[in-house]
């Protein structure tokens, strides 16, 4: 993991300079909130380094499966990488589980609430589904509903979401497979999340 800490320390200084200092949003100015937006690209710049820092927190949970669910993550990603999957698919499938080790049975919520600023509906969709429609291949095993997906057949990207459990991620737990180590994938990280331009874009 190569996390980037170099500015970290000048950062924080001129943080400290620049603070607000209102007790409440009432209170505010547009100068404080003008100085808040440029820190706020601060922040942005820090999401990558904190999402393979989260990513590495899987490496030691195996959670009673073949292969750690870090192992789990790359494996996924890699096998849709090597089907000649988008960058964006590949980081989709990177990220779908990073929430197991945060919230273990609201999972998919997490990872698709972290993608939503930077991929496609489709993709963002497929993410935050993914749980149910992986449950299709193991849920008849712990009593529930394998079928419950289907409750979504009639959605647009059902198909695109199905795809994505058959051929990726319901098949990435072989401890025999050749994932890409994490450091393959921190470029597409770093590109996906870095600071960008957002005028006009809602703040949630």
């Amino acid at each position: 993991m190569t996390i980037d800490t170099s500015h970290n320390a000048q950062t924080s200084s001129n943080e400290l300079e620049t603070r607000a200092t209102f007790k409440s949003f009432g209170e505010s100015t547009k100068q404080d909130w003008d100085n808040i937006m440029v820190q706020l690209q601060v922040t942005q710049s820090r999401v990558a380094d904190h999402i393979i820092e989260q990513l590495e927190y899987l490496r030691h949970d195996f959670g009673g499966f073949p292969v750690n669910r870090l192992e789990h993550c790359l494996q996924t990603a890699t096998l849709a990488q090597r089907d000649g999957r988008d960058d964006e698919y590949v980081l989709c499938a990177l990220i779908h589980d990073i929430g197991d080790n945060l919230s273990p049975y609201n999972h998919a919520s997490v990872a698709a609430a972290i993608l939503y600023p930077v991929v496609s509906p489709a993709n963002h969709w497929l993410v935050e589904h993914h749980g149910i429609f992986q449950g299709y291949y193991f849920w008849q095993h712990i009593g529930l509903d394998k079928d419950a997906r289907d409750k979504f057949r009639d959605n647009q990207y059902f198909d695109y979401t199905a795809e994505f459990c058959a051929k990726y991620d319901q098949v990435a737990f072989d401890a025999d497979y050749k994932s890409e180590p994490l450091e393959h994938f921190e470029p597409l990280i770093r590109q996906f999340f870095a600071p960008r331009e957002r005028d006009g874009e809602l703040i949630n």
